[in-house]
This record gives C-alpha cells, structure tokens and sequence, in this order.
C-alpha cells in the first residue's frame, strides 16, 4: 500500500518552520541518456526502471520564492501572473503545500523557463528541481542532496536528476516510503562532448509524460520488455562514458530512446509525439551517420530531437542542421 507525499516529507521537516524573506534558485535541464518511462507507484513518482542523463548546462528553470503582501499566494510563470486554478499553479502550490504544513504564511513563486516550457525538453525537470532547492533555502531545511533529489522526484521524476549537473544517474530504489530512489552525479569527464537540441516544436504536449506513462503501462503489450532493457542500456552507457566511447554510448541511446518510443506507439489509444519534421530530421541524423559523422540522436516525450556527438564534428553537424541549438555543458567536462 502507497503512502502520501505530505506523510513522507514531514518525517523530514523541523517541528517549527523559520521562513527567510527571499530564496532562489537555479536548475538545468536534463536529457535522459537512458529513459525513465513507468512507474511502480504513482502517488510517490517511483520508477519501474532506473535513469540515466546529461544536464543541460545554463539551459533551465530559475525560481524564486519571497513573501506575498497581498495575503495570498500568486504564481508566476515567465513573467506572467497564473491564475490559481491554473494547471501550472496548481502544481506549484501543492507541492509548496507538502513543506509548509500549518504554516499560512502566503508567498510569490516565480519561475523562469530558458527553454521552452511542455515541449519534451524537460521543463518540468528543472522546474521542480529549482523549486524544490528553492524551498530548501526559504525555509531553512538544510536538507542532503539525496533528499532533495527525492523530494524533488515527487513533484516530476525526472527532477531528481535536474539537482545535479554533469552526468547523473537516478537510481530507481526499493524501499516503500521512496526515499533510496533518488539520483547522484557521477565525477566522469568527457572533453568534447556535446548536446544538441533539434526543436520541432514547442506547443504544449496533447498528453504529458505522466499521462503517457500511465496509458503505455496499462496497454502496450511490448512495455513488458522494457524494464530489462533500460537497466542493460543503462550499464552499457556507463561503460562508454567511462571509455569515452561515443559510438556506444550514441547507438545504446538511441535505441533505447526508439524502444520507449516504441512502447508509446504500441500503446492504446496509439501515443504519438513525433511529428512529420521529426522523423525528417531522424532522417537526416541517419544520413549524416552513413556518410561518415558520428552522430546520434535521443528524444523524450515530445516533438524535439537532442543530438548526440563530439566537438571534433561540429562544424560539419552545424552545416548539416543550421538551425541546431548547441549546448554549452563544457564546464562540468572540460
């Protein structure tokens, strides 16, 4: 039997909360490398299998907490004031709600997406993750990383993985209260490497991941083979990171991004994110590889291809895909 968020989180709070004036926070983006797609217990954002990704650098969500004058709780999104029965609002505040318990002191959260936000770029990732780290600074939690990045898993799995930059693995756990299911960076250095955003498009998803992930479990029979695969891949992908083996890490990603895929098709009604300039642009990476480039391609849920190569191609890559948005993840590498 599942036990709540607010009942797991309070094990965790001081009896008496001291709020600040003023917090904010910073949190990247994150591409899965090995997809997260499932989970064994929803309430709590538990994973059937365990992750792994790369962070996204500057590319992410800041967020910022103060105190409201106006005696209630407003939500901003990119400098837009949100209704409080807004969806996104919503979110925000009942995941504010899991820290502040009794306390009814109202407050202004402001986040700021640099990437587009419900597009299959990981938005929500960095969004709760910078919130999370956010509400650990205004109210004085002092709590560990592997805290926060569960924490941080309740409100979007893949949060977990945003407190962290460089490459992170999370970890899928075992335990019923969730809290050994969280994600840790792992000290490997890879010069050279790069991640490049292909974006298709950048409306808000028909069906988010978590719908998606709930109607690909209860349906697609080929999901039944998923699990083993991502924690084979995930194993192979470790390895060529150790190795620096791009070819290795690139095929091993791209299959496994193709066979989650796979398992949203399969799915019923079918789960389709792609859209005909995705599969253009599959093309594309495709013909590039034959003729000689080392490039590869991954793809959440959504719309946009993530492009998988080293700095050596660039130049060539760029020619190929003018409109590619480099990202800029030297630091934790180089």
């Amino acid at each position: 039997m599942s036990i709540s968020k607010q009942e797991v989180v309070s094990r965790y709070l001081p009896e008496v909360l001291q709020p600040g004036t003023r917090a904010e926070a910073f949190a990247p983006s994150n591409i899965a490398l090995c997809k997260y797609w499932g989970k064994r217990d929803v309430e709590l954002n538990l994973p059937i299998n365990s992750s792994l990704s790369i962070s996204l650098g500057d590319l992410g969500s800041l967020t910022s907490i103060t105190e409201s004058e106006i005696g209630v709780d407003q939500v901003y999104l990119n400098d837009e004031a949100l209704s409080a029965d807004s969806r996104f609002a919503k979110k925000v505040l009942a995941f504010l709600e899991l820290f502040r318990r009794e306390l009814r002191q109202p407050v202004i959260v402001r986040t700021t997406n640099n990437i587009p936000t419900a597009a299959g770029l990981a938005s929500s990732a960095s969004g709760f993750a910078a919130l999370t780290l956010a509400i650990n600074d205004f109210y004085g939690l002092e709590l560990s990383d592997n805290c926060l990045s569960a924490f941080a898993r309740m409100g979007s799995g893949s949060a977990s993985r945003s407190i962290y930059q460089g490459f992170v693995e999370w970890n899928k756990g075992s335990s019923v209260d969730g809290m050994d299911s969280c994600a840790q960076q792992l000290d490997y250095k890879w010069p050279g490497f790069r991640i490049g955003l292909l974006k298709v498009a950048i409306g808000e998803k028909k069906v988010d991941s978590r719908a998606g992930m709930q109607r690909t479990v209860e349906s697609a029979a080929l999901y039944g083979a998923w699990p083993q695969q991502a924690e084979n891949d995930l194993v192979t992908i470790k390895r060529a990171i150790v190795d620096r083996d791009l070819q290795l890490l690139g095929q091993t990603a791209e299959h496994n991004a193709l066979s989650m895929h796979a398992t949203m098709i399969a799915s019923w009604p079918p789960l389709l994110y792609w859209q005909p300039e995705s599969v253009a642009a599959m093309h594309r990476v495709w013909e590039l590889r034959e003729s000689g480039v080392s490039i590869y391609l991954t793809m959440d849920a959504g719309p946009n291809l993530k492009l998988i190569y080293q700095q050596a191609d660039e130049s060539r890559i760029r020619d190929a895909f003018p409109e590619l948005l480099d990202v800029d993840i030297v630091a934790p590498f180089d």
